[in-house]
C-alpha cells in the first residue's frame, strides 16, 4: 500500500543542526529505500524563505507496520529531528500510474 508521509522537525533553535547532523544517514538510508522500491518519491518541506522544516514522501509498503518501523528507525526520528508524522493512505491518480506500477 502507498502512503502520504509527512514529518514536521521541531521548531525549537536547535532543530536546523539536528537535521543537517542526521542528513547523511537519512539521505543514505532514503537511497537504500528508493533501491528497495519502498521510497517512490521524498524531499524537504520548506518555509517561506527556503529554510528546511520537515520531509514529505510517497512510500510503499506492505503493511502499516513495515511503515512504521521505517519512520521509527530512520535517522530523523532516531536523532530528534521529526517532532510529528502525519500517514495517510495514498493512491497514485489513474494519469500518474504510468511512473509508477499500478496498485
Amino acid at each position: 500500500m502507498r502512503y502520504l508521509v509527512l514529518a514536521w522537525d521541531g521548531d525549537d533553535p536547535d532543530a536546523p543542526a539536528r537535521r543537517q547532523k542526521a542528513r547523511a544517514a537519512h539521505i543514505a538510508c532514503a537511497s537504500r529505500l528508493q533501491a528497495e522500491g519502498h521510497l517512490l518519491v521524498g524531499g524537504a518541506l520548506l518555509d517561506d524563505d527556503g529554510n528546511m522544516i520537515g520531509t514529505a514522501a510517497i512510500a510503499d509498503f506492505a503493511t502499516r507496520d513495515e511503515l512504521d518501523q521505517w519512520i521509527a528507525n530512520d535517522p530523523y526520528t532516531t536523532e530528534g529531528v521529526w517532532k510529528k508524522v502525519s500517514v495517510t493512505p495514498y493512491r497514485v491518480a489513474e494519469h500518474y500510474t504510468h511512473l509508477y506500477q499500478p496498485d
